[in-house]
């Protein structure tokens, strides 16, 4: 038996932690607080009756306590017509009794009005106290709410930002770029393979218009940098005519 007991237990744990982990804080915070609120609204309402019935007493209280005093008043007045002869004693004796029946009746009245209207008054003063306790839990709630989902998003942010940092492998962009770099590598390799094989199978007719070519072009540069000796008085005539000279002399 306590084998299936703790069984028990360990199912229902289970199952609370399952409902833990779907539970959102967010929207359970919103729910406590919509609750809270209607808690207020009913208490609120509470309030207001309690308020209205002390008044009430109040006001009875103070309609029996004149009641009170008008019956008395009245028995005075009876009293007095008696001693005048206006009616007789015991005509006066018996209304009087009456009113000072009433009267008491009145004050009890009185008496009992006011016993309520001092209980109404203390439930007000209670629900009053935890009216402002349920506006302070509120207003207190609300502004954890408000923290709580802005903790929330930088949360859902960070965790985005540290999950895109932490998935750096072979399909983030420094792998894509790594091996971009050795895609260019092998292109810029094969280029130069290529560049070197068409090297190689060139044919003898290449070859030959290839070296005539250079010759050439050394040929035109020399012909220009003679003529441009020649324009700067620099030629080579001069040389020719100098070395002709000395060699006349030799020759004498």
């Amino acid at each position: 038996m306590n084998i299936f007991k703790r069984l028990f237990k360990i199912g229902q744990a289970e199952a609370n932690s399952a409902v833990d982990k779907l539970e959102d804080p967010i929207k359970m915070t919103e729910q406590g607080i919509r609750d809270l609120k209607k808690d207020l609204s009913a208490a609120l309402q509470a309030m207001a009756e309690v308020k209205a019935l002390a008044i009430r007493a109040k006001n009875d209280a103070k309609m029996h306590s004149d009641k009170a005093s008008d019956y008395e008043r009245k028995a005075v007045m009876l009293l007095k017509r008696a001693e005048k002869g206006e009616i007789t004693l015991e005509e006066a004796d018996r209304l009087a009794s009456e009113c000072l029946v009433q009267q008491e009746t009145h004050k009890n009245n009185a008496a009992t009005c006011l016993e309520d209207q001092t209980k109404f008054e203390g439930n007000v003063s209670k629900l009053d106290g935890n009216i402002k306790t349920l506006k302070s839990n509120i207003k207190k709630f609300e502004v954890e709410l408000k923290t709580l989902k802005a903790r929330s998003k930088v949360s859902k942010a960070t965790k985005k930002i540290n999950e895109q940092m932490a998935g750096v492998d072979s399909s983030s962009t420094v792998a894509m770029l790594e091996r971009m770099k050795d895609k260019v590598a092998e292109e810029e390799a094969l280029a130069e393979s290529y560049a070197e094989i068409a090297g190689e199978n060139k044919s003898i007719d290449e070859e030959i218009d290839s070296a005539l070519d250079s010759g050439s072009a050394e040929v035109k540069a020399s012909d220009s940098l003679a003529a441009l000796k020649a324009k700067l008085g620099m030629g080579g005539a001069g040389a020719e005519t100098g070395s002709d000279s000395s060699n006349s002399s030799a020759g004498a």
